[in-house]
C-alpha cells in the first residue's frame, strides 16, 4: 500500500512542461504542476508511512481512501490531458504509442500481477522517453547556438571592417591636422613678421612726428623772436610818436625799417595755424568721417557708395570753401583799399583781417552749394526718402577747415583725383580690402592734403583690377546732359572769372 507513483507523475509533468512550454496544454500542465494536490498526496503518504503501525484499522482505511481520492483526481486530469493531446495530433497520430504503452499499462493495472514489476517497467519506459526528448531538445539547442555563433562571427567581421575604416579615417584626420598645424605655424610666423614690420613703421612714424614737433618748436621760437623784434619796433614807434613832429607824413616815409620787416598777425601765426589745421584735418578723417559713414549706413547698405558719397562731399566742400574765400577776399580788399596806409602790403592786411574774422564766413551757403552739387553728381545716389542734408554737419566742418586753410602761406589744398588713376605710394594708402597687386585706383576714400606739390597728409584709396574700365563707364555716364554738372554755364563762368591770386596759382582746382 505504501507506493509513491504520484510524486513520479508530478516530476514527469514538470519535465514535460519545461521541454514543451509552447504546446496547447501548456496552461493545464502549468496549473497541474503548480497545484498542491501532488505535494499534499506525497506529504500524506509520508505521514501514513510513519504512523501506519500506530493507527487503527479504520484510520488506515480512511487515509488510504483519501489518498485514492487524491490520486484519482490527479489521474483524471492526466487522462484529460492525454485525450486532448491525442486529439491535437490528428486521427492517426499517437496510435502506436497508445498500443505499445498505454493499453499494456491499463492491462497491468487491472491484472493481478505484482506492483513492483509494473513500476520498474513504467520507470524504464519513462526514462527512455525522457532521454529521447532531451536528446532532441539538446540537438535543437545546439543548432540554435551554432546559428547564433555564425551570426556573431558575421557581426564580428563587420565590426572589424568598421574598425579598419575608422582607423583609416583617424589617420586621414591626423594627417590633415598635421598639415593644418603646419599652415597655422606658417601664418603665425608671417603675422609675427608683419607685426615686427608694423612696429618698425610705427617707430619710424614716431621719429618723424618727433622731428615735426621739433620743427614746430623751432618755428615757434622764430615767431617768438619775431614778436620780440616787433615789440621793440612798436615801442620805438610809440616813443617817437610822443615826441613833437611838425610833419607826420615825412617821418612815416623816412622810416628806416622796410615793409617786409613788419609781419602781420597772419604771418606770425602761420606755422601754428597750419599745424592746428592739419591736426583738425586728421581728426575729421578719424572721427567725423566715421560718424558720417555710420549715419549713412542706416540708409545705404553698399559700403562703396557710402565711401564715395563722403569723398565727394569732402571734395565739393573744399571747392565751395575756396570759392567762398575768393569772394570774401575780394570784398575785404574792396573795403580796405581806400583806407590802407600801413607799412604792410594790402594783400597781407586782407589776409590778416580774414584770419581775425573767420566767424564772418557764411558756411551755410557753402553747405547748400555742396548739397546741390552732390544732387547732380552721377557717381553717387541716395534713397528717395532722405537727402544729403543728413551729413550737413560733416560738410560744415570740412568747409570751415578748408576755408581756414586758404589763409595760410602757402595755402593747403587737396590733391586732384580721378578714378582709374595710377596708384601712388607717396600720396595714398591702400584700404584693408584692396587688391595690393592692382596698379590703378578703383575709387578714393579720403583725399591727400597738399602744400603746392608736397604731400602733407596721405589720403586713402581702394585699388582693384579693372578700375580703368569702371572709370571709363563712370565717365560715359557723367557726360549725360541731365546729370553732368558742366551743363550749368553759370558755375563755369563764375569759376573762370574768379581766378586765384598768382601766389596760389599752383593749387589744383576741383
Amino acid at each position: 500500500m505504501a507506493q509513491r507513483p504520484p510524486a513520479a507523475e508530478s516530476s514527469i509533468l514538470r519535465a514535460s512542461l519545461q521541454l514543451y512550454p509552447g504546446t496547447a496544454m501548456a496552461d493545464t500542465l502549468r496549473r497541474l504542476a503548480n497545484s498542491e494536490k501532488c505535494r499534499v498526496l506525497q506529504d500524506k503518504l509520508d505521514d501514513w508511512y510513519k504512523d501506519y503501525h500506530i493507527n487503527s484499522c479504520d484510520s488506515n482505511l480512511n487515509v488510504c481512501c483519501e489518498l485514492l481520492e487524491l490520486n484519482s483526481k490527479i489521474q483524471g486530469q492526466l487522462f484529460k490531458i492525454l485525450s486532448v493531446t491525442a486529439r491535437e495530433g490528428g486521427q492517426y497520430a499517437g496510435v502506436e504509442t497508445l498500443k505499445s504503452r498505454f493499453l499494456p499499462w491499463l492491462g497491468t493495472c487491472f491484472s493481478a500481477s505484482s506492483p513492483g514489476s509494473f513500476s520498474e517497467n513504467s520507470c524504464s519506459i519513462l526514462n527512455e522517453s525522457m532521454e529521447r526528448k532531451l536528446s532532441a531538445s539538446h540537438e535543437r539547442e545546439l543548432n540554435e547556438v551554432e546559428s547564433k555563433l555564425s551570426s556573431t562571427r558575421i557581426e564580428l567581421n563587420s565590426v572589424r571592417q568598421e574598425l579598419l575604416e575608422t582607423q583609416m579615417d583617424l589617420e586621414d584626420t591626423k594627417n590633415k591636422s598635421a598639415n593644418t598645424l603646419l599652415a597655422t605655424e606658417e601664418e603665425i610666423l608671417q603675422l609675427r613678421a608683419e607685426l615686427r614690420a608694423a612696429r618698425e613703421k610705427l617707430e619710424l612714424r614716431s621719429l618723424d612726428s618727433i622731428d615735426d614737433y621739433e620743427k614746430q618748436i623751432r618755428l615757434l621760437r622764430d615767431e617768438i623772436s619775431i614778436l620780440s623784434a616787433e615789440n621793440g619796433i612798436l615801442n620805438s614807434r610809440v616813443s617817437r610818436s610822443r615826441s613833437p613832429s611838425p610833419i607826420r607824413h615825412s617821418s612815416r616815409s623816412s622810416s628806416p625799417f622796410p615793409r617786409s620787416e613788419s609781419p602781420t598777425c597772419a604771418k606770425i601765426t602761420n606755422a601754428s595755424r597750419q599745424a592746428r589745421l592739419i591736426s583738425r584735418f586728421n581728426d575729421i578723417f578719424a572721427n567725423d568721417r566715421l560718424d558720417a559713414q555710420t549715419l549713412l549706413r542706416r540708409y545705404i547698405d553698399d559700403l562703396e557708395m557710402v565711401q564715395r558719397i563722403i569723398f565727394i562731399a569732402t571734395v565739393e566742400s573744399f571747392h565751395a570753401a575756396k570759392m567762398a574765400f575768393r569772394q570774401f577776399r575780394l570784398r575785404v580788399r574792396k573795403s580796405l583799399s581806400p583806407s590802407h596806409m600801413g607799412p604792410e602790403s594790402l594783400e597781407d592786411t586782407v589776409i590778416d583781417y580774414i584770419v581775425r574774422n573767420l566767424d564772418l564766413y557764411d558756411v551755410q551757403s557753402s553747405v547748400n552749394e555742396v548739397i546741390s552739387a552732390m544732387n547732380v553728381n552721377p557717381k553717387i545716389s541716395f534713397p528717395p526718402d532722405v537727402d544729403f542734408i543728413l551729413i550737413s554737419a560733416f560738410i560744415r566742418e570740412v568747409c570751415r577747415v578748408a576755408f581756414a586753410m586758404q589763409t595760410l602761406d602757402p595755402p593747403l589744398d587737396i590733391a586732384f583725383t580721378v578714378d582709374g588713376e595710377l596708384f601712388t605710394e607717396s600720396k595714398y594708402r591702400r584700404t584693408y580690402d584692396s587688391e595690393h597687386t592692382a596698379p590703378l585706383v578703383y575709387y578714393h576714400v579720403w583725399p591727400a592734403l597738399m602744400e603746392n606739390d608736397n604731400v602733407i597728409v596721405k589720403g586713402e584709396a581702394l585699388t582693384k583690377r579693372g578700375a580703368l574700365w569702371s572709370s571709363v563707364r563712370s565717365r560715359s555716364r557723367s557726360t549725360s546732359p541731365v546729370r553732368s554738372r558742366s551743363a550749368s554755364p553759370g558755375r563755369n563762368l563764375t569759376s573762370r572769372s574768379r581766378s586765384p591770386s598768382p601766389r596760389r596759382s599752383g593749387t589744383p582746382r576741383f
